[in-house]
């Protein structure tokens, strides 16, 4: 009997052990299992297009292109160059391809520090005044400035204006002018000709002489208004 009780004691120890290691594992193992699944959780996110793993794909995408605009035209549109690509808003809110703008007719650029201010409204309703002018000479006149489309449409209600105005924000184009600095907007007006070229700017400018001498100036370009002879011009 005592060495019947010697063997049965060596073969609980065994199987108490055995126990201990098969245990270990097993704990082991839902963490393990847990790490791969949250690996393959995070590169299903990544590389499906489904849930809203699509939508910050995009936004990044978005924010590549305004980063490359900026870039684009970082640097000032000097005499000669040609007027950038950028998309804007005017003050309905929609698009406008500013490139676009000068395809058919010259353009003209006035900018003010703020909408429905003095001084600005000075300038805007200066050029309001002679905006049939500049459409005689085949030119198009455009108010741009920081101020949102909201703000601007107000503006345009309130005097009357009969032009487009376009909501740079960011200052984008306006820096690319030449025209924006310390968060600010500096009061002038641009001159491109038909197919896009800068011909003339001027920064700063009084409101009040901003719309005659930008007329003057391109007066000074054609001696007769398109689709009028001489003697017309001089009537």
């Amino acid at each position: 009997m005592p060495p019947r009780k010697t063997s049965g004691a060596t073969s609980t120890e065994p199987t108490r052990r055995s126990s201990r290691i098969v245990s270990q594992p097993k704990e082991e193992q839902p963490k393990v299992a847990s790490k791969k699944r949250s690996a393959k959780a995070a590169e299903t996110e990544d590389a499906g297009p489904e849930g809203g793993s699509s939508i910050p794909k995009k936004a990044k995408k978005n924010k590549v292109e305004g980063e490359e605009d900026v870039e684009e035209l970082a640097g000032p549109i000097n005499i000669g160059d040609i007027l950038p690509s950028v998309t804007l808003k005017n003050e309905k809110g929609e698009d406008v391809d500013i490139a676009g703008l000068a395809v058919e007719k010259g353009v003209v650029f006035f900018l003010v520090p703020k909408a429905d201010t003095p001084g600005c409204t000075n300038q805007a309703c200066g050029f309001r005044d002679i905006y049939t002018d500049f459409a005689s000479w085949n030119y198009t006149v455009y108010c741009l400035s920081a101020d949102s489309p909201v703000v601007q449409s107000k503006w345009q209600t309130k005097k009357n204006l009969p032009y487009q105005l376009i909501s740079d924000p960011k200052r984008v184009l306006i820096s690319a002018l030449g025209a924006g600095e310390g968060g600010k907007t500096k009061r002038s007006h641009f001159i491109f000709e038909k197919g896009g070229k800068l011909l003339e700017k001027k920064i700063p400018v009084k409101p009040v002489d901003s719309p005659k001498l930008a007329l003057e100036f391109i007066k000074s370009l054609l001696p007769v208004k398109p689709g009028n002879t001489a003697d017309e011009n001089a009537g």
